[in-house]
């Protein structure tokens, strides 16, 4: 049996209390503490837990590996204090707040030896990892992704791109094997609602939208692939096949009619709570001194299309010409 390694949370808001009980259910894991700027909030998620509320400080200096779940302009600062620590740290998505900061943590962590993962979710979807498997020996031509919900009824600093947009971002970049070239984004009402198209040197292309003005929540993603259509929902962690079928000709009652039906195969998706796979991962990386599977790096070009993709949906009528 692996050493138990003593585990923290910094940041017991909504999913930071997510990350506090997952830790303490996986094996070979103690949850150590947890911290919050409330500190009533951390005495609640604590006693909730089983564990104890420390001082961030204090709880550094008592654990081996931690969760960075507070809000994203409190990344860096709190993510630098875990690498200063030695403790090796798992930020929320976005990873930080500007592609200056997230290369500055980078250089620490690898200055320190300190193993740091980002929070993106979504690659530990059991669906995606069913659609990755499928399209491993197939060539990707285009992907669609949709990420749409109703406003929200709380307050959030981070713009639809970056609370949204970011975790297909993610996924696209981590399915798409080549050099992004080409960003294009619009946007309305203060970019709450934005399309995004991605062009790769491949010739691969992705569309990505965002909303929060949309009055239902909708999370999927479709991969056009040579010879098939591969369609994923989040939500219910599905995936459908689409693969191509021969048009034939039927004659009925005298009649000759077209028909053209295609054939679907639904993959077998292993049930699983994405958030769970994500944090044993990270215990691994941690572990063995290994890169997590949702690197620094892998944190960082997301933030460094979502900053593209966020400056060109709020630049006004950007450089349109009229339709003749």
């Amino acid at each position: 049996m692996d050493e138990s390694l003593n585990a923290g949370v910094i940041g017991v808001g909504t999913m930071g209390q997510h990350h506090a009980r997952v830790y303490n259910e996986l094996p070979d894991v103690e949850l150590v503490g947890v911290t919050d700027a409330d500190a009533g909030r951390a005495a609640t998620i604590a006693s909730r837990q089983g564990t104890t509320a420390y001082r961030c400080d204090a709880l550094l200096e008592a654990i081996d590996l931690v969760s960075v779940a507070v809000p994203t302009e409190f990344h860096y600062e709190t993510a630098r204090a875990c690498i200063e620590h030695g403790v090796g740290v798992l930020v929320e998505k976005p990873f930080v707040a500007t592609c200056e900061q997230g290369r500055e943590l980078i250089d620490l962590a690898a200055a320190r030896g300190v193993v740091v993962g980002v929070g993106h979710v979504e690659r530990f979807n059991p669906a995606v990892a069913a659609a990755r498997e499928v399209l491993a020996d197939t060539e990707i031509l285009a992907l669609d992704a949709r990420r749409l919900g109703p406003p929200l009824d709380r307050d959030i600093a981070d713009s639809a791109v970056f609370d949204l947009m970011i975790h297909d971002i993610d996924v696209v970049l981590s399915l798409v094997d080549a050099d992004l070239e080409r960003v294009n984004a619009l946007g309305t009402r203060e970019n709450r609602y934005i399309d995004a198209q991605l062009g790769f040197a491949d010739g691969t292309i992705a569309s990505l939208t965002a909303s929060r003005l949309t009055q239902k929540k909708v999370r999927d993603l479709s991969i056009t692939a040579e010879g098939c259509w591969v369609t994923l929902d989040y939500l219910s962690q599905s995936v459908e096949l689409h693969r191509r079928s021969l048009p034939e000709y039927i004659e009925r009652n005298g009649g000759v009619r077209y028909r053209h039906e295609g054939i679907v195969e639904r993959p077998m998706v292993a049930s699983g709570e994405p958030l769970r796979r994500e944090l044993a991962a990270f215990v691994r990386a941690v572990r063995e001194g290994t890169t997590p599977i949702v690197s620094a790096e892998d944190g960082l070009a997301a933030i460094e299309v979502a900053e593209r993709i966020d400056e060109l949906a709020a630049e006004p009528r950007r450089r349109a010409e009229p339709l003749q």
